[in-house]
């Protein structure tokens, strides 16, 4: 990868519904992904119940986003990281995480990676950028 090319990584700490962070932080992730950039996301804390698939948005009045989620890899966001302490505190498995893209090859489903808080690190202080959502 080229030093020209900027590693920009978004966090995503806050619950899916109740306010606009993680939607609008997803529509930013898209966006982003137009321009030539090292794009990585990590969902932490609330943040992972946005991962979690199967969510029913109809009661609440607001669009779902499971579906866009779908195609991050698609737009070649490929690096998608949930911390492990915060999905395994909220009872979450692998199982439960919604399904983030396709491999090309093998058509199998991708899924966000599970990582911990010490990989998480190393991987912020390699950023030019960090945005939190």
């Amino acid at each position: 990868m080229s030093d020209d090319i900027k590693k920009i990584m978004f966090t995503v700490r806050n619950a899916p519904h109740g306010s606009i962070y993680v939607y609008e932080g997803l529509e930013v992730k898209l966006i982003m992904a137009a321009y030539d950039a090292d794009i990585s996301v990590v969902f932490m804390d609330d943040g992972v119940y946005a991962l979690q698939q199967g969510q029913n948005t109809t009661e609440l009045g607001i669009k779902g986003f499971e579906a866009t989620y779908g195609v991050l890899v698609d737009y070649e966001i490929d690096k998608v990281y949930v911390d492990k302490k915060s999905m395994e505190d909220r009872g979450m498995t692998v199982e439960d995480l919604v399904v983030i893209g396709e491999d090309e090859d093998t058509e199998e489903p991708i899924k966000p990676t599970v990582i911990d808080a010490d990989e998480i690190g190393k991987m912020m202080a390699e950023q030019h950028n960090i945005l939190p959502f």
